[in-house]
């Protein structure tokens, strides 16, 4: 079992910064897909970027040159750095672990609570 718990979320005024963190403990992170995913009021969840367990990194095209994935396999910890960040990019961002890569909730079995993000204009 891992369990992963968000910090960082909070309200930031368009084109402002935020770094998101999830802490894992149970089982290190070094062996699985680490990815964030967002869920805007009123839509679904949607994938916005992965750090896979070889090294690479994938990003939506919504946030891809905005916001940049790592890991800390260390500290247990993923990271996410939004920056211009956009009243769009208003969601709960979950942190989510899974032993396959992909883009779908299906391919992660461990999340997180989930943080909030609200970027006002």
């Amino acid at each position: 079992q891992v369990q992963l718990v968000e910090s960082g979320g909070g309200l930031v005024l368009a084109g402002g910064s935020l770094r998101l963190s999830c802490a894992a403990s149970g089982r290190t992170i070094a062996r699985y897909t680490m990815a964030w995913f967002r869920q805007a009021p009123g839509k679904e969840r949607e994938f916005a970027a992965l750090s896979w367990s070889g090294g690479g990194t994938y990003y939506a095209d919504s946030v891809k040159g905005r916001f940049t994935i790592s890991r800390d396999n260390a500290k247990n910890t993923v990271y996410l750095q939004m920056n211009s960040l956009k009243p769009e990019d208003t969601a709960v961002y979950y942190c989510a672990a899974g032993d396959k890569m992909g883009y779908a909730d299906k391919f992660y079995d461990y999340w997180g609570q989930g943080t909030q993000v609200t970027v006002s204009s």
